[in-house]
């Protein structure tokens, strides 16, 4: 009989799997998926450019501080640790020991250091990796990795080569990788927890059960390819393939339909700040961003452009924009601005009407609320609605105890941009509607790039080739395309293209 082949993972020698056929194909499935040689991770395949040579660099910034970490990954790490701290022997592995740092070439002392050894493949690149704790002036930091430069065999490491090296040794996946660059940029709260959740390897397990699901359907497949005619093969086969097929087009379609919440978290909502002349706007832009960014006067007009700043809203990131005041412009260069107000307004993931809680029948006030707050209530097409929290400033304006603002008036949030009095309404409500737009990470893995996206979009639309075609040959080579992209998306078989443009994000020393 003719080996039985499960993809491009494994195949199963005759002396294993005809035995198993007479018990069940899905015990032999299980053995072969249970295997430890399948369940191991292995390297990526990709081999980071230079990876036989020994790097160093400052791990850990720029400037003046009281430590500063410096460290090595290559099959040189130990002599350069060696030749810094001769005459001592290396350090046990991975237990801080303080060491005198000398330049290997004069002799010369460099200073006191804590110094930590890491043989590979028991490091974070996988190989050999030294590290080197020493004050952080700029002179020492200068005197060290001068004299990590004089040493045979080792160079200066690239923007991200450290994290590119663990990559190619199997120690983080492509999306891990994603993670840990997200990671070190993240500003914001809910940044941080989800960089952290998909280091952590929580979107790349998602992808491998997929994967996993797919293998198995792929097995069912081919099995009865080759043994539909062998009586010991159990019933049901292709049954149960288009029934694992069809529970991933679930699964597949619900984070596709993600409405880009993860890369709005990763980037940032656009929330606009919209309204009349004179309403507040930039007094409230001033007010969330805590620095002055607008100019605010109570002449009408004074935004004339759209100033953007990036905030942290409720602990979330967003791109904030003062717009021109909403109304028929004085002059060619307001009515300019009012056009920009206006597109803005299109692109905007979340719209802050902003009106003058004391000036609300105004025909200003009154035509903002037609063609702007109104409008946005309504269901689009497709069934959505733009979101809008329409915010009346100026609260301190209005008479004591006064609350019948308007019978009519939309649901809103009363806020004085003065006093500060009801910003922390505002702020709970934003947090709600930038949950809802950027999702919570504490949910379940988030698509945070286009790359994730159209990988799963592949896998999917490979999946309803699958359910459409007529042969079992393609649809076995279907199922093989769709697993391709979920390999692709956890970092198989990437391209040199897209390694280069993930790991340019990461710093020199990462």
């Amino acid at each position: 009989p003719q080996n039985f082949h499960l993809g491009d993972h494994a195949t199963i020698e005759p002396s294993i799997h005809l035995p198993l056929w007479r018990q069940s194909f899905s015990d032999a499935l299980t053995l072969l998926l249970s295997s430890p040689r399948l369940c191991t991770r292995q390297g990526s395949g990709y081999r980071a450019p230079g990876s036989g040579a020994t790097i160093f660099a400052l791990s850990s910034g720029q400037g003046r501080c009281g430590i500063a970490v410096i460290r090595t990954s290559g099959p040189a790490s130990g002599h350069a640790l060696q030749s810094l701290t001769a005459p001592r022997d290396l350090p046990p592995a991975r237990k801080a020991c303080l060491r005198l740092l000398s330049d290997p070439r004069s002799g010369e002392p460099l200073d006191r250091a804590l110094v930590l050894w890491f043989p590979g493949p028991q490091s974070f690149t996988g190989e050999d990796c030294a590290e080197f704790h020493v004050h952080g002036g700029p002179a020492v930091v200068s005197g060290v990795l001068q004299a990590l430069g004089s040493v045979p065999g080792l160079r200066p490491a690239e923007a991200g080569e450290f994290t590119r090296r663990a990559f190619a040794h199997g120690k983080l996946s492509l999306t891990e990788v994603e993670g840990l660059a997200d990671l070190i940029h993240a500003e914001t709260e809910a940044q941080r927890r989800q960089a952290l959740r998909q280091l952590d390897g929580e979107l790349g397990d998602l992808c491998r059960g997929w994967a996993e699901t797919l293998t198995k359907a792929l097995a069912h497949v081919e099995a009865y390819i080759d043994f539909s005619e062998d009586d010991n093969l159990e019933e049901g086969v292709l049954d149960q393939a288009d029934s694992e097929v069809r529970k991933l087009e679930v699964a597949l379609g619900v984070h596709l339909r993600d409405a880009r919440r993860g890369q709005r978290l990763r980037s940032g909502a656009h929330v606009v700040v919209a309204g009349p002349p004179n309403a507040g706007k930039s007094s409230l832009v001033n007010l969330l961003s805590r620095k002055p960014v607008s100019i605010v006067s109570p002449e009408p007009g004074t935004t004339r452009d759209v100033l953007e700043t990036p905030v942290d809203l409720a602990g979330f990131p967003a791109l904030l924009s003062d717009t021109a005041g909403l109304r028929e412009g004085v002059g060619p260069v307001e009515q300019e601005g009012v056009r920009r107000a206006q597109k803005r307004l299109e692109q905007a993931d979340l719209i802050l009407a902003v009106l003058d809680a004391s000036d609300l029948a105004s025909p200003a006030s009154c035509n903002f609320l037609d063609t702007v707050v109104i409008p946005a209530g309504a269901r689009n097409p497709n069934g959505s609605r733009q979101r809008l929290l329409l915010v009346l400033n100026k609260s301190d304006l209005l008479p004591a105890g006064r609350s019948d603002l308007h019978p009519d008036l939309p649901s809103h949030l009363l806020l004085s941009c003065l006093t500060g009095e009801g910003l922390d309404g505002l702020l709970e409500a934003l947090k709600k509607e930038l949950a809802a737009l950027c999702g919570d990470p504490s949910t379940g893995p988030l698509l945070t790039r286009s790359r994730h996206q159209h990988h799963l979009r592949g896998c999917l639309d490979a999946l309803g080739q699958y359910k459409q075609a007529k042969d079992l040959a393609l649809a076995a080579e279907a199922l093989r395309v769709a697993r391709g992209h979920l390999s692709h998306l956890t970092g198989g078989g990437g391209t040199e293209e897209i390694l280069d443009i993930i790991f340019r994000d990461f710093c020199v020393g990462k």
